[in-house]
């Protein structure tokens, strides 16, 4: 079920906008507040920009920084193929600096959806009638500015704040907690307006009760953010999500389905996701495409999918990280592939033919050029076979085949372009069950006859046949999270907050606690010099 309504998604206004949310060169455009908007269809399309912009990276720059700077992926060279200048390498070693192309990108991004935001609202509020519908349309693209904005203090801890359109004015980034408390008031400020129903009717776009979820995040995560707990409050605004009653579980029948191609509003979990479709565009630099089975895909095994396009298989997980799969009975273990591969009957071996020297670029016999075929093998060891210093596995079949993979966002076989029709959620009805736990563990007062056992064996029995547990612990609720959540962007989020961010996995041994936040771009401080940067960069 993928009908819903796309005018949201068909930009009008051309917005390119700097690092600093200002324009280097005036725009001239026809348009003006006279002419445009001035009618409900144009009132939709001046607030469609900021849902295009939200397009933007999810799927690849903002995946990457949050994903393969964990132990949750790992993004390896094969034969210098995804080298990249050490791009990945350094997101896994943690050894970014200021000019790291994929630290740019998402200043950039969450810039642009800011920047878009702040120009669509001054256009909406001189332009369109007072009334309720009004006050929902602005309080709906003031929550796609705060989702923004909640990125960017994850990311890069002290941002500037700019709210007004026009303002050219060089903003100096302001501390942590300052930005939390822009955000959080700003939030408040928008739920009265908001809209309290779900489904087709708010899918893609801010309702009230993703406004409580993202509160809820930020509560979860103030003391990291601020310094101070917040516990009660993050419990407080999971209890409003689950008290609507609109939300709930999907059954272990259809926990998979939830990041098919067909997705959408009719998905029980889903209280804030960004839908996708190969046949939108955007008017914007950015990506604004899903692009998961590109990466996550064994290229050997296209048949086996249906695939009209070769995927570059070049992202899989670490062991350490697979580890939190032990539960033989879990019906999430059904998102990765590990081990022998069949294709779609289950039963025919998927298979490749090449060389024995191609199968392994270190086979030393004379016949090394003869035909080789094999079946297809995932191993879940990561070994750099080729180079160390340079992260390369090698380029052979061995190293294409290193790693388990996650399909979660299980791959499109109807798009020719690698752009997958998949939405993909950023808050779900389970993270809140979890949140809740996670904060009742970490001092918070019970509420609604819930305890933070009775929260994650609730999902549990959602999720497996195996019994419910007899007690939970800390550590319990972060593998169930790394579990329920893989590949959902919240594993670095939840690392820092339990302090495992400082670990070791896979080759990187850098325990800086600085390396939490990200720099601020080398071009954006250039841009704007008010700018002061992170400390460590």
């Amino acid at each position: 079920m993928k009908k819903i309504t796309q005018y949201i998604y068909v930009p009008v206004l051309l917005c390119i906008l700097s690092a600093c949310y200002k324009l280097d060169v005036p725009i001239k455009s026809e348009l003006t507040s006279d002419v445009f908007p001035n009618d409900s269809a144009q009132f939709n399309s001046a607030a469609g920009p900021a849902y295009v912009a939200l397009r933007g990276n999810i799927s690849v720059e903002y995946f990457f920084l949050e994903t393969l700077t964990t132990d949750e992926a790992i993004f390896p060279a094969k034969g210098g193929n995804w080298y990249n200048g050490a791009e990945f390498q350094q997101l896994h070693y943690h050894t970014w600096t200021r000019d790291h192309a994929k630290v740019n990108e998402q200043w950039n991004w969450c810039s642009t959806i800011i920047g878009t935001v702040n120009q669509s609202v001054s256009i909406l509020q001189g332009n369109m009638p007072e009334g309720a519908t009004k006050k929902t349309t602005l309080a709906e693209l003031k929550m796609i500015r705060a989702l923004a904005y909640f990125m960017m203090m994850d990311n890069f801890g002290n941002v500037p704040i700019d709210t007004v359109s026009g303002d050219f004015t060089a903003k100096p980034n302001v501390a942590r907690a300052q930005v939390f408390t822009f955000i959080e008031n700003e939030i408040k400020a928008c739920i009265p307006d908001l809209n309290p129903a779900s489904g087709v009717s708010t899918y893609g776009r801010a309702n009230k009760w993703m406004a409580y979820a993202l509160l809820a995040k930020m509560y979860l995560n103030a003391e990291v953010y601020t310094g101070t707990q917040r516990n009660d409050d993050c419990i407080s605004a999971c209890d409003n999500v689950i008290k609507s009653g609109l939300y709930s579980l999907e059954p272990a029948s259809t926990y998979l389905q939830m990041f098919y191609p067909n997705n959408g509003p009719q998905m029980k979990e889903f209280i804030f996701a960004i839908p996708f479709d190969p046949s939108w565009t955007s008017t914007f630099v950015y990506r604004a495409q899903n692009l998961h089975a590109r990466y996550d895909v064994p290229r050997g095994l296209v048949q086996k999918f249906g695939l009209p396009f070769t995927p570059d298989a070049a992202i899989c997980t670490l062991p350490e990280f697979y580890a939190n799969f032990n539960d033989p009975n879990d019906v999430r273990n059904g998102q990765w592939l590990t081990g022998p591969q069949f294709l779609a009957d289950g039963v025919t071996p998927a298979t490749v033919t090449t060389t024995k020297k191609g199968y392994d670029q270190f086979y030393s016999g004379a016949d090394g050029a003869e035909p080789y075929t094999y079946q297809i093998d995932i191993k879940p060891e990561v070994t750099l076979r080729q180079d160390v210093a340079s992260f390369d596995a090698g380029n052979d079949e061995i190293a294409w085949n290193m790693g388990y993979r996650n399909i979660k966002f299980y791959p499109d076989a109807t798009s020719l372009n690698r752009n997958q029709k998949n939405d993909i959620p950023l808050l779900r009805y389970s993270d809140i069950l979890l949140m809740k736990a996670e904060a009742i563990l970490r001092g918070g007062v019970p509420t609604m006859g819930q305890t933070a056992l009775s929260l994650v064996n609730e999902l549990r029995a959602e999720r497996t046949t195996s019994a419910a547990l007899g007690s939970v612990t800390l550590d319990d609720v972060f593998s169930e999270r790394c579990r329920e959540l893989v590949w959902e962007c919240w594993h670095r989020n939840d690392m820092i907050r339990f302090g495992k961010f400082e670990d070791k996995w896979g080759f990187k041994t850098d325990a800086d606690i600085r390396h939490r936040i990200f720099p601020i771009p080398t071009t954006a401080m250039q841009l704007n010099p008010a700018l002061i940067q992170n400390p460590g960069y």
